[in-house]
């Protein structure tokens, strides 16, 4: 299955949940999911019960899309947490995000992980001082990001630091907003990753 590239508040209304599709649109309250809290279509408000096995499927289509991975990535993302040693899920958490345009978005510097993937793909992002033009990349702790000297003031990448400072910074992550780069300080623990997923039903799907 590709990357989704649909349209993505019908994708959160399908899901019931927010999955930070939207950035600047959720902030100001005018996300369709606060509006029509139920699936799309003609049939969307009928839920009916969830199997096992939709719960799991479920759970895996919100990390997907939150994140941005295709199908075959987040099976390779699985496989590579599943080899380490620990919790299966809290690992493929951890592997999310140290994805490159993740950080990004959670630098600040994108207000969605979509706008990062596209700064990162388009040539706008450095690591350690060198291009970098791979989404999926897994930043290490300790490594800079940074924007390149000529994009430092396009205006959507200063509106989306403007709006970082609503939604606050995270923790594992050290930015310079003003030289618009920041230190990918450490890898967080699952406990401090706030998304709504709950991985365990992602690892006994992938345990069948």
């Amino acid at each position: 299955m590709a990357r989704y590239t649909g349209p993505v508040e019908k994708l959160e209304r399908r899901l019931g949940v927010d999955l930070f599709l939207k950035g600047e649109r959720r902030l100001a309250g005018k996300s369709s999911l606060l509006k029509r809290a139920y699936g799309p279509g003609q049939h969307g408000q009928r839920r009916g019960k969830i199997s096992e096995y939709g719960l799991q499927l479920r759970e895996k289509q919100k990390a997907r899309f939150m994140y941005g991975v295709s199908e075959k990535q987040f099976r390779r993302l699985f496989k590579e947490a599943a080899r380490k040693e620990g919790n299966t899920g809290a690992i493929l958490v951890q592997l999310l995000e140290q994805r490159l345009d993740n950080v990004v978005y959670r630098m600040g510097f994108a207000t969605t992980r979509r706008f990062a993937r596209q700064l990162v793909t388009h040539g706008h992002i450095l690591v350690d001082g060198k291009r970098l033009d791979i989404p999926s990349y897994t930043v290490r702790a300790g490594q800079k990001i940074e924007v390149i000297e000529k994009s430092k003031n396009n205006p959507q990448i200063s509106r989306a630091i403007d709006l970082t400072s609503q939604t606050g910074m995270v923790d594992w992550v050290d930015v310079e907003k003003d030289k618009r780069y920041g230190i990918f300080t450490r890898i967080p623990e699952r406990e401090e990753v706030v998304i709504p997923v709950e991985e365990r039903f992602i690892v006994e799907l992938y345990s069948k």
